[in-house]
Parts: structure tokens; C-alpha cells; sequence
């Protein structure tokens, strides 16, 4: 049953990822270079944590799930 979560969560999340720009591609439409690019990515990845925490939270996802999900959310965001 927690796989099945997991897969419907990720799917689903999947889904919005496609839909927004990741923090590199952002960067790179910025033409951000250095120390700015630097600071755009990690305040990037900040807020793509508290979202995806927040996802996962309204999923209930606990424990595994919410690691790997978390994790995979984040990724996605970033890259």
C-alpha cells in the first residue's frame, strides 16, 4: 500500500514538475554567473524544500516515503 502511495505521489508530482522551469534552467535564463548564481540556486533549493515538504505534509507521507519523496521533489525543482 505505501508503494502504491509513493507511486501515485510521485506521479502526480511528475505531472507539475513538467509544467515549471528548474532552478538551473531559471539561472540560466537569468544569466546569472559567480557568487549570484550561487545565492539564486541555494534560496531556489530553500524553497523547493519548504514546497515539497509542504507536499508531502498534505499527502501524509511519512517515514520512507516521505524521504524519497521529498528528495526526488527537490531534485526535480533544482535541476
Amino acid at each position: 500500500m505505501k508503494q502504491f502511495v509513493l507511486a501515485l505521489a510521485v506521479s502526480m508530482f511528475a505531472v507539475g514538475a513538467a509544467n515549471a522551469a528548474s532552478c538551473a534552467v531559471e539561472a540560466k535564463e537569468k544569466k546569472l554567473a559567480g557568487a549570484a548564481q550561487k545565492s539564486f540556486l541555494a534560496k531556489c533549493e530553500s524553497d523547493a524544500t519548504a514546497a515539497c515538504d509542504k507536499k508531502a505534509a498534505d499527502q501524509k507521507l511519512a517515514g520512507a516515503a516521505k524521504t524519497s519523496f521529498t528528495k526526488k521533489c527537490v531534485t526535480d525543482a533544482v535541476n
